[in-house]
């Protein structure tokens, strides 16, 4: 036997060529415990421990809206295009998250869309003063690339605007090699640890500590941009939710424009 150190939500673990490989529960699919578990596989894992009364948390990101669901995982791990719950379906993108307006049994979800790019935005507690922004910028990437095993070349910005902390993960589909993890099981790692609902074995979580100074966390809020365009009717959206797109379309043609004008 062995211990799963990046995933406590597992049963049957086994020395598998000296790596330790265990059933992830709900699904029984066999994991790596070398490296981080799908989103999709831990997603369905949560579900069954909540069921059996050990009740988690709600997420209380507004931005996604259904919160846990009970998902429909391919083998990889990776999500299933289309997700349902009885006879309402809607689809999702590489993290899961839906991207449709609900529908009944006969939507078709023809492609998993990639989620490209995460927006972590953080908020600490009162300070006296300000934190160091460099100090900041290198405990974030340090504990991303350490503690999630994230390529330091997919961390694209981590911006502190006091009391704001955000961070930018980009991955295209091209970009990702094998054996690199997703940006979207990253973020939910790491959206669980700052919450203190640690995925790994034995672990509280991190501790947010810049030059020797612990830092509180008062809420924490992750934005996804897809590839595709998510298709919401605007009624069904909530008026933050629009915002967040309306900000994001603006910052992407922003992008353009401030690429377009410097290529002239």
């Amino acid at each position: 036997a062995c211990v799963c150190e990046k995933n406590k939500r597992v049963t049957n673990c086994r020395s598998d060529n000296g790596r330790c490989r265990c059933d992830a529960i709900g699904s029984g699919v066999s994991v790596d415990c070398s490296t981080l578990t799908s989103k999709c596989l831990l997603m369905k894992a949560e579900v069954m421990g909540s069921k059996s009364g050990r009740r988690e948390k709600p997420k209380d990101a507004f931005e996604d809206t259904d919160g846990l669901y009970d998902p429909e995982c391919e083998n990889s791990g990776a999500f299933k295009a289309k997700q349902c719950n009885g006879t309402t379906c809607w689809c999702v993108n590489t993290a899961g998250v839906r991207r449709t307006d609900k529908h009944d049994a006969d939507l078709k979800c023809n492609q998993l869309v990639r989620t490209m790019w995460i927006i972590i935005e953080m908020k600490h507690a009162e300070r006296n003063a300000p934190l160091n922004a460099e100090s900041l910028k290198k405990f974030f990437t340090d504990t991303i690339t350490s503690r999630y095993q994230l390529n330091s070349r997919y961390i694209t910005g981590v911006l502190y605007e006091n009391p704001y902390i955000t961070i930018d993960l980009k991955q295209n589909a091209s970009d990702k090699s094998v054996g690199d993890v997703d940006i979207a099981d990253v973020a939910y790692y790491f959206e669980k640890d700052v919450k203190g609902q640690s995925i790994f074995h034995n672990n509280a979580g991190i501790n947010v500590s810049i030059d020797n100074e612990p830092v509180k966390l008062e809420k924490t809020v992750v934005y996804y941009v897809d590839e595709i365009a998510p298709e919401f009717s605007m009624k069904s959206l909530t008026p933050g939710l629009i915002a967040v797109i309306v900000v994001v379309v603006i910052a992407i043609v922003a992008a353009i424009v401030v690429l377009v004008s410097s290529n002239k």
